[in-house]
């Protein structure tokens, strides 16, 4: 809501009015519902895993290696106490010296992608760039779920076969 819209909310008598400028990717991203032009098509929210491993800073890259391989996954992303994704450890530095944290292993920064972006343009970005899988972020940088290529390619096929 707009600082005016919420300041005329307080004119009314309202009291805990609060303003929200993070934006729709945000709202989608906390799955909310929302409607026009971004409901038409597969939503990312529609094929996002939640269940993709998280681990803290300071996790054995050892112990993570069987909690990963436990959920048949091949990454893990590394997050802080608040869910904001920190890093991404792939089958190469899960392989490595268990003794290792993640911290000292992870690849920092990882790319991220919004919950707004539309599935059949998530699917061309993870096939023009050859990914396999894509983290989901808030814009705060929380972790929504990865999104996993073959998810996308049946989601988006399947909802193409049925518009025509």
């Amino acid at each position: 809501m707009s600082p005016r819209a919420a300041w005329r909310l307080e004119s009314l008598g309202y009291i805990d009015v609060f303003e929200y400028a993070a934006g729709l990717a945000d709202w989608m991203g906390a799955g909310l519902p929302f409607e026009g032009t971004k409901t038409r098509g597969v939503s990312l929210l529609d094929v996002v895993r939640q269940d993709v491993p998280t681990c803290a800073l300071d996790e054995r890259v050892g112990a993570l290696r069987e909690r990963v391989r436990a959920g048949d996954w091949d990454t893990c992303l590394v997050v802080n106490d608040r869910r904001v994704v920190l890093g991404r450890l792939y089958v190469t530095e899960l392989e490595g010296d268990p003794e290792r944290t993640a911290e000292e292993a992870m690849r920092p920064g990882p790319s991220t992608y919004r919950p707004d972006i539309p599935a059949a343009e998530m699917l061309d970005v993870m096939e023009q760039h050859d990914l396999n899988t894509a983290p989901i972020t808030s814009s705060d940088g929380t972790l929504v779920g990865l999104v996993l290529r073959d998810d996308l390619r049946k989601a988006v096929g399947h909802r193409h076969r049925a518009a025509e």
